[in-house]
């Protein structure tokens, strides 16, 4: 039992380091990210200035870090249609925007949140 433990200590370990190594390598690539990063902690500054619910604190937080889920996949999604199809293709062209698509609706999502909160 304790082998187990320690096994999947490890494991849990090695996904921290995985996942810190990918936002380090979008972080150093994507504007985008940076853009994202920079909203998110003047949006979090925001939801704990102001006079909010812990369930609108929440979903404003919540929200945020999915903006920047969509992000890193975007990232992915964009890198992974680099390297399968250097030469222009209209249908790499296609799944680039979906995955920007992906982004604007989650951060369309994040703004009706606030505005739902700010104007109820």
């Amino acid at each position: 039992m304790r082998g187990l433990l320690v096994s999947e200590l490890h494991r849990f370990w090695n996904t921290c380091i995985w996942s810190l190594q990918g936002w380090r390598a979008a972080w150093t690539s994507e504007k985008s990210l940076r853009q994202w990063t920079a909203i998110n902690i003047f949006s979090a500054i925001l939801a704990f200035a102001l006079d909010l619910g812990a369930g609108e604190r929440a979903l404003i937080l919540a929200l945020g870090l999915l903006i920047l889920a969509a992000e890193l996949f975007n990232t992915a999604i964009e890198g992974m249609v680099d390297l399968a199809s250097p030469d222009r293709d209209p249908r790499a062209g296609k799944i680039k925007d979906c995955g920007s698509a992906a982004v604007a609706l989650t951060a369309i999502a994040g703004g009706l949140a606030w505005l739902a909160i700010l104007l109820g």
